[in-house]
């Protein structure tokens, strides 16, 4: 009897071992390196003995990054559902207009449009803050691209559902909002979800008309103690910290719209 139980205890230890090689195995080569690295440049900031004063200078730039993403992306989400409406409408003047402003915008480096807003748009309608300055240049920037994906997203809805929703004496809002909307924003969660990413990460060109944003606060921080490896490692380290979490997230999106579309 002993030594069955010793040949269970044996036969279950292997089968654990075997069971967590076989998840290490799943964890893709690149997420191996990159948590290395991390762990790595992280033990070095820990060390080094500026570190609090490096993570509380820094810090307080977070809230101003997310704030300007957030706002940011919240205009960009209701312009560009209205050009993207456009960009479907079959009224050729609204259609046009829709057009040139995703082609102007897209064709433009959103650092220009910052700095458009800021010192062309902003001066003749009264606009100071420079906070709102960044908010409404990004938000403009990114309507142009997401329009584009409200476009992509009401075009992949059969024609075969619009023209149900007439036959039941729905006019073309009523379908719009009742029938396409619906389903095309499930479908497009995704790629709204990586644009948010791509927001967050751009809001660091905030820095250039002086938002005490992450990337800012860090160049002041390196200008005053010259500690450039700390100060850069610190805000690298805090923004991929944010991507990564809402990478997953966004990945989390797409097993469930892949899902529900099964």
């Amino acid at each position: 009897m002993s030594g069955t139980g010793i040949d269970v205890d044996v036969g279950q230890h292997a089968r654990h071992r075997e069971s967590f090689y076989q998840a290490i195995s799943r964890i893709p080569l690149w997420l191996l390196v990159l948590m290395i690295m991390a762990a790595v440049v992280v033990i070095s900031v820990v060390r080094s003995e500026n570190y609090s004063e490096i993570a509380g200078f820094i810090s307080k730039g977070l809230s101003f990054t997310i704030r300007i993403s957030v706002l940011g992306y919240a205009l960009a989400l209701v312009v560009g559902l209205i050009v993207g409406l456009g960009r479907v409408s079959s009224n050729p003047i609204i259609y046009t207009v829709a057009t040139l402003y995703v082609e102007i915008l897209r064709g433009v480096p959103i650092l220009v449009v910052i700095l458009y807003v800021a010192f062309v748009i902003s001066p003749r309608v009264g606009v100071r803050s420079d906070i709102v300055r960044a908010i409404v240049a990004l938000g403009l920037a990114y309507a142009a691209y997401l329009a584009e994906v409200y476009r992509a997203g009401i075009q992949s809805i059969p024609k075969g559902q619009i023209e149900a929703a007439h036959s039941l004496g729905m006019n073309r809002y009523q379908t719009m909002r009742y029938v396409v909307l619906p389903q095309a924003i499930r479908l497009i969660l995704p790629p709204l979800g990586n644009d948010f990413i791509a927001i967050l990460k751009d809001s660091s060109l905030a820095t250039v008309i002086s938002v005490p944003e992450l990337t800012q606060q860090t160049r002041l921080y390196v200008s005053r103690t010259f500690d450039t490896f700390g100060g850069w490692t610190m805000a690298a380290l805090l923004y991929l910290s944010m991507t990564l979490v809402l990478s997953l997230f966004v990945r989390v999106l797409e097993r469930l719209s892949t899902y529900e579309r099964r």
